[in-house]
């Protein structure tokens, strides 16, 4: 059973770093100076909403990848499907974040609570490891809450 399986501690932080731009350009959104620290710094395209919405596509693409990786692990229609629905975070992320920044967020956030539900489908299946969902539930949560404010 999944909740028995400890997520390995390389994977545990290496995806709470992945969480570091999705909590910068939020708290960028609510603290002024942060804001402005960041665009002298970096420039324009490291601010929210810009920043969460780049990256979120970015990475929602990343996770396209995943997937594949997971459908691997299968052999014909299983492996067929799984190749199938491994690219649908990437085209999401093509086809319908685009427009301003708020349907932008709203369809990230979208693809990111999608993608979890394939998430469940690989390791159901036995594709992805044991400890998955509960790394993906914690880095899914995170996401979502990030891009929220650019929605509202």
């Amino acid at each position: 059973m999944w909740t028995d399986s400890p997520i390995p501690r390389s994977a545990l932080i290496l995806g709470l770093a992945g969480l570091l731009p999705f909590a910068w350009g939020a708290a960028a959104i609510y603290v002024p100076a942060l804001y402005e620290v960041t665009y002298r710094a970096l420039g324009p395209r490291f601010v929210p909403p810009f920043v969460l919405l780049q990256y979120g596509t970015v990475i929602l693409c990343f996770m396209s990848g995943v997937l594949w990786g997971f459908a691997t692990r299968a052999e014909g229609r299983v492996a067929a499907t799984g190749y199938a629905l491994s690219v649908l975070p990437a085209l999401w992320a093509f086809f319908m974040v685009a427009g301003g920044p708020i349907s932008a967020s709203i369809a990230l956030m979208a693809g990111f609570v999608g993608l979890l539900g394939l998430d469940w489908l690989f390791w159901n299946q036995g594709l992805a490891p044991h400890w998955w969902m509960k790394l993906r539930l914690i880095l899914t949560a995170v996401v979502v809450l990030c891009l929220l404010p650019v929605a509202l």
